[in-house]
C-alpha cells in the first residue's frame, strides 16, 4: 500500500484541479482536470484506484466522492476500467475496498456518467 501511494504521489498532483469535481463542489471537471487525468492514467492506471481507495485517509485531508472519482475517466473521455482496481492494488476480493470498486462497476453497467464541459 505504501509503495502504491509513493508511486502515485507525484502523479496525483496532476489531479489537483479535479478536486472540486470529485469532492462534489464542482459541476463538471475542468479541461485542466481532464488533461491531468489522461496524463496520470497514461503513466499508471493504478493511481486513480489508489486515490479512491485512500479517499477517507485523514493524512490526505481530502473529501473525495468515490463515485465521482471513478466516473471521472468516462466524463473526461479517458480510458480506464474501475473493475481492474482490485487486481492492480492486490486487494482481497471480499475486502471493503474491493467492494467499493465492484459496486461502482455494477452501478454503471450500461449507464456511464457524463457531464458537459
Amino acid at each position: 500500500v505504501a509503495k502504491d501511494r509513493d508511486e502515485c504521489a507525484s502523479q496525483l498532483v496532476g489531479l489537483s484541479t479535479c478536486l472540486p469535481y470529485v469532492s462534489g463542489t464542482g459541476k463538471a471537471p475542468t479541461p485542466d482536470c481532464c488533461k491531468g487525468l489522461k496524463q496520470v492514467l497514461g503513466k499508471s492506471r493504478k493511481c486513480l484506484c489508489v486515490l479512491v481507495k485512500d479517499r477517507d485517509d485523514p493524512e490526505l485531508g481530502l473529501n473525495i466522492n468515490a463515485t465521482l472519482a471513478l466516473g471521472l475517466p468516462a466524463v473526461c473521455k479517458a480510458q480506464s476500467n474501475a473493475s481492474e482496481c482490485p487486481a492492480l492494488l492486490n486487494l482481497p476480493p471480499n475486502s471493503p475496498d474491493a467492494k467499493v470498486f465492484e459496486q461502482f462497476v455494477n452501478s454503471t453497467k450500461g449507464s456511464v456518467p457524463t457531464a458537459s464541459t
